[in-house]
């Protein structure tokens, strides 16, 4: 458990001038609470002798002002200890928020973006029930059973120890069941984990659910998961009922027991009838202690449970990191781009084999090649996405593990394969990145991309909110505007991978007309399955199987009969039947 709390010592410690404050509230709070029966004694015991109206009002009186004093430090107490909780909470959240935005592409392929969110929002809250409630209480009740036991061993130890007679069963039931508790909250977070992983791919899939007419198939699915949910809480909340059950029968057991005893005392003069008066009361203060001990240990126990989940995300480190004496991507760097036998492996399998290729600075280089060949991975070793299994990645002669890849990304522009645009206006989406960017500057990206005209259509213009991924524009508005967000960043290197996949070609050609200007003098690498997207290009490499297998112009791949000669043919024969 020490070793989970590791995480969250910072944090403690950050507050701890607040905590400290906190916990000597408690403290008085807790000294008030058990000065109150003692006044109640000395108050019997002078009623005892004789009754006294004034003797009653005085007593009265001085234990209101005990009670509204504690009630004072009781309210200081729960505002600073749980309002710390809640701004560990903050902080934790951000933290965590930072690590998983730092973390790797291959974390993302280990982990659901559903369990991702379920350790974000359900773990952390009950880690900030741990820290807050969970810690107060436990000081509350540790210290209050404490100042009780103390008064009580001095007023009669014989009764005191009949009254802790249940003590070593209540234990033995804590360590029984909260081992159970913990197992089974664990069990359950991850049973949230899978309903929330289910959730999120249906929401982001419902396009293909509703195509492939799955809805009941998925619902019933959900239904499943969502029963054994509930189930698993309903078993939970067995558990710990009859942990309280147990909890209570042992506090029913001690009162027993301290009547029947206190009663004999009395009888017998050892003890004055205030001091009996005085044990009870302090008894009847322990109810709630013992109480809420075992509530405690179930939030420690679901806390404890919550943060091992954090932690595991929280120990991840980035595979891709800044490294020690980072090379600077000064703007005067070449851009050059060099593969030097890249042998790039995802699970098992080889995407790239012994690559070599050279790409000039300022060079237009296309890349094409059948499905699986390797050409999106060739482009994501550039920005550093993945890093090769073996060979090296060099950018202006040299190795781009060398860059902090914050850094060196800032100098490429990269439209990937899968679209990604964000819940925003489409000036939000385009100046992405360039938050700097001036109203003029975000006109003429879109313009560059060919979606001057779709912007006149839409009904607020570039203000037009896209929703969720993009979801109110085609496939081509969103490639569009991906380019447009990356030209805007005013890239060295400039990298469309299908970028224009979705459009038609005859926007495809007023696109890349439109991009010539801004291709001139900047390394831009093109892929494309469309001959007519890449026939410009300095030159055209065909990868095969992960390796380089064609290299030259368009005119020169032609000649030599090869992929791209075929590639080239069937494209030719399907235009000339749809223009039949």
């Amino acid at each position: 458990m020490l070793k989970s709390f590791a995480t969250v010592w910072p944090y403690l410690r950050r507050y701890r001038q607040g905590l400290s404050l906190g916990i000597a509230s408690l403290g008085m709070k807790a000294l008030l609470a058990s000065a109150l029966p003692l006044v109640i004694r000395r108050g019997v015991d002078s009623l005892s002798a004789g009754f006294q109206i004034v003797s009653v009002l005085r007593f009265a009186g001085f234990l209101v002002g005990l009670a509204l004093l504690k009630g004072v430090f009781q309210y200081w107490m729960r505002v600073i200890i749980i309002g710390i909780s809640r701004d560990i909470e903050f902080d934790l959240r951000n933290d965590l928020f930072r690590h998983l935005v730092g973390l790797s592409q291959d974390f993302y392929a280990r982990f659901r973006t559903g369990d991702i969110m379920a350790r974000s929002t359900n773990d952390l809250n009950a880690v900030r029930m741990m820290l807050g409630p969970g810690i107060m209480y436990w000081a509350e009740t540790s210290l209050t059973f404490l100042l009780s036991m103390t008064v009580m061993l001095h007023t009669d130890a014989r009764l005191t120890l009949m009254a802790l007679l249940p003590a070593p069963f209540v234990s033995l039931a804590v360590i029984f069941f909260g081992r159970r508790i913990h197992k089974r909250f664990e069990h359950i977070q991850g049973m949230f984990s899978d309903i929330s992983s289910r959730v999120q791919e249906n929401l982001a899939g419902v396009r293909v659910v509703r195509a492939y007419a799955q809805e009941k198939a998925e619902v019933a699915q959900f239904e499943q998961l969502n029963l054994g949910y509930v189930r698993e809480n309903v078993g939970l909340a067995r558990l710990q009922g009859f942990f309280s059950s147990v909890l209570q029968a042992f506090i029913g057991l001690t009162f027993l027991l301290v009547l029947w005893s206190g009663g004999q005392q009395v009888l017998a003069h050892r003890i004055t009838i205030g001091s009996f008066v005085m044990f009870n009361t302090y008894m009847g203060m322990l109810i709630w202690p013992m109480i809420a001990f075992g509530w405690v240990v179930n939030l420690m126990q679901r806390g404890t449970a919550s943060l091992n989940r954090i932690n595991e995300i929280m120990h991840e480190r980035p595979s891709i990191a800044r490294p020690v004496g980072a090379v600077e991507t000064a703007r005067e760097r070449a851009t050059d781009i060099r593969f030097d036998e890249v042998t790039a492996a995802f699970a098992g399998r080889e995407a790239l084999s012994g690559l070599n290729l050279a790409i000039g600075a300022g060079e237009t280089v296309a890349i094409v090649g059948q499905t699986g060949s390797g050409k999106t991975t060739l482009v994501n070793l550039i920005p550093r996405l993945f890093d090769p299994t073996a060979g090296t990645v060099e950018v202006g002669g040299t190795d781009v593990r060398r860059f902090d890849p914050e850094e060196l990304r800032r100098e490429i522009g990269f439209v990937p394969q899968e679209t990604f645009l964000f819940s925003a206006s489409l000036a939000e989406n385009i100046a992405w990145g360039v938050p700097e960017a001036r109203r003029e500057q975000i006109a003429w990206a879109a313009e560059a991309a060919g979606l001057g005209t779709d912007i006149e259509s839409f009904p607020k213009g570039l203000e037009t909110v896209v929703g969720e991924r993009g979801l109110t524009l085609s496939g081509g508005q969103k490639q569009r505007t991906a380019i447009a967000r990356a030209i805007l960043r005013n890239p060295r290197i400039l990298i469309l991978d299908d970028a224009l996949s979705s459009v038609d070609t005859v926007t495809e050609e007023k696109i890349l007309g439109q991009l010539a200007d801004l291709m001139r003098g900047r390394t831009t690498i093109l892929i494309s399955h469309r001959v007519s997207t890449v026939k410009n290009a300095h030159r055209i490499v065909v990868l095969s199987k992960g390796r380089v297998v064609e290299i030259g112009t368009h005119s020169e791949l032609q000649e030599r009969g090869g992929y791209y000669a075929d590639l080239y043919q069937k494209q030719l024969l399907e235009e000339e039947l749809e223009a039949i």
